[in-house]
């Protein structure tokens, strides 16, 4: 989805320098017959990883960092929120850390409460080492046995990655307190990418369940104070695994809205603020404050119901949509031309760009293939559903102009609240056409494109199955090199070209951005960033 579109509905769902993500006047629109699905030119170039910012000096001790997120968690807990910078995960990683954690200079995943994950011959079993002496904020150890349980737990429950867990690991052995194994279902090369997120967040057993729920993990910080809607503070660790944090507290601050976050940042009202509209972010991105930047493939998108008896039903009149519109016009509408427009879902930024491009727009084969679907019967007609913010407005009018301009009839339906139009998708799957966000991660896209576009997924929300595009996702799994894997997202993308599931419009930036007075941040996984080396000068 996109970016002004609240956090909640978009929740639903070697070494190597840090990569250059140049979005540059040679990123112009693709002519029709090109098939990239290019963007448009742009003078801000996107550089995943911490940008801008100085060393800093020796370390200050003590003091409170405040830091405005994108939305206030439900819960802390990892098994029902979503770990991700937009969601509630620099909450959670702060409260919890995680196993591994992505590295973005390194383009890898590295230990972080582990001492070492080593892969067996055929990635089928992974041996995971343990720190010594880590412990949770409860004072119990963190041990094989806690991870084992905590993970099982997770596995149990309704969890955001829950299915491909399941789907993958068939065991966890402890044959000693400092080793845990792994056995998995089959070949998983990228597997240490998934105890980066959510089952990499260890969890106490005396953390509870359900309402008795408390957030007890072993990271850098503990929580001390929530006041729903108004701030959530957390305190600092003496016994952190990795010594006693610099600072004294972490404060998060619910505020309205990102220019809020923005306009209290530039006030001093707090420290730092996560950002994700994309006019706004290449506003920060301009004035070259530090920060630490995230690129998520296909976070705006419109997802297409192709169940029976939906227009959608028919891929003639998926692709139709697809041609029809192009993705920088959409972009101009709702973010004056900010961010970056592309039909392909790893435009030319991505370490997972390939030779195949998306569909390139194409009014007069839209024109074609949308009366075709209307000489079998279709009637034209289609609802898109968004929500009620401006850009999304600007968005579902831009959707409505140019589908009516090769032929469709289209009314729009602008949801009143958020669970209005939760409800209508992952519910009542009552909708033709809705706007909305899969977030494909540059660190590893697999696990979001297994629980959004494999038929065992658990965010498939489309009424879309392919038994070859799920093949095609395993592939991507098994494949043992990053080369193999490209290979692989060539055939997706092109398989994606020819179904339509949804409609790709391109990708945002994610950022947390701080002052200059703000040292230390060390980025994680999902947008998400560490705070227990932080302090502030």
């Amino acid at each position: 989805m996109k970016r002004t579109r609240t956090a909640a509905v978009r929740s639903f769902f070697g070494a190597a320098m840090v990569t250059a993500l140049a979005v540059t006047a040679s990123c112009s629109a693709a002519a029709p017959d090109s098939g990239a699905g290019a963007g448009k030119p742009s003078e801000i170039s996107y550089q995943e990883g911490i940008v801008g910012g100085g060393k800093g000096g020796d370390p200050v001790e003590g003091g409170t960092l405040s830091l405005a997120p994108f939305a206030e968690p439900r819960s802390l807990d990892p098994a029902v929120t979503i770990a991700s910078g937009s969601t509630g995960g620099i909450e959670m990683i702060n409260i919890y850390d995680t196993l591994m954690r992505y590295d973005s200079a390194e383009k890898d995943f590295v230990p972080q409460l582990a001492e070492k994950l080593e892969a067996g011959e055929d990635s089928t079993t992974w041996t995971l080492t343990l720190r010594e002496g880590v412990t949770f904020s409860d004072g119990s150890p963190l041990d094989a046995g806690a991870v084992k349980f905590s993970q099982e737990r997770y596995a149990g429950m309704p969890a955001p990655e829950a299915a491909l867990w399941n789907d993958n690991v068939t065991g966890i052995e402890t044959p000693d307190a400092k080793t845990v194994v792994y056995r998995l279902d089959g070949p998983w090369p990228s597997f240490p990418s998934v105890l980066s997120t959510g089952p990499g967040m260890i969890v106490a057993e005396s953390a509870g369940e359900g309402e008795s729920f408390t957030p007890v993990g072993a990271g850098p910080f503990a929580l001390d104070r929530w006041a729903p809607q108004e701030e959530m503070v957390l305190a600092a660790r003496k016994d952190y695994w990795a010594g006693e944090p610099h600072l004294d507290k972490v404060r998060f601050a619910y505020l309205t809205d990102q220019q809020a976050g923005i306009d209290s940042l530039d006030s001093g009202g707090v420290d730092a603020v996560f950002v994700r509209d994309p006019d706004k972010v290449d506003t920060v991105l301009g004035e070259d404050k530090p920060a630490y930047v995230n690129m998520v493939a296909l976070s705006n998108i419109a997802l297409i119901n192709a169940s029976g008896g939906r227009p959608g039903e028919d891929p003639r009149v998926r692709k139709a949509m697809q041609l029809a519109t192009n993705p920088q016009l959409m972009m101009e509408r709702a973010f004056n031309g900010a961010g970056y427009g592309s039909s392909a879902m790893f435009p030319e930024y991505s370490r997972w760009h390939t030779e195949t491009g998306g569909l390139a727009h194409d009014t007069a084969e839209a024109k074609r293939l949308l009366d075709e679907a209307k000489a079998d019967g279709f009637d034209g007609k289609v609802e898109f559903l968004d929500a009620s913010d401006p850009a999304s407005r600007s968005t579902a009018l831009a959707f409505k102009a140019q589908l009516e301009a090769v032929g469709f009839e289209v009314t729009t339906n602008l949801a009143r609240t958020v669970a209005d139009q939760i409800s209508k998708i992952s519910v009542e799957k009552d909708y033709d056409v809705v706007a909305w966000g899969l977030s494909y991660r540059e660190s590893d896209p697999f696990s979001k494109m297994y629980a959004t576009m494999h038929s065992n997924g658990t965010q498939v929300y489309s009424g879309y199955s392919s038994d070859k595009l799920d093949g095609l996702i395993e592939r991507f799994q098994a494949a043992a090199t990053e080369q193999d894997q490209l290979a692989v997202m060539d055939e997706i993308q092109r398989q994606v070209n020819e179904d339509v599931p949804f409609l790709s419009w391109g990708p945002f930036a994610e950022i947390v951005t701080w002052n200059d007075n703000v040292h230390g941040v060390l980025g994680a996984a999902n947008s998400m960033v560490l705070l227990g080396s932080s302090w502030k000068s």
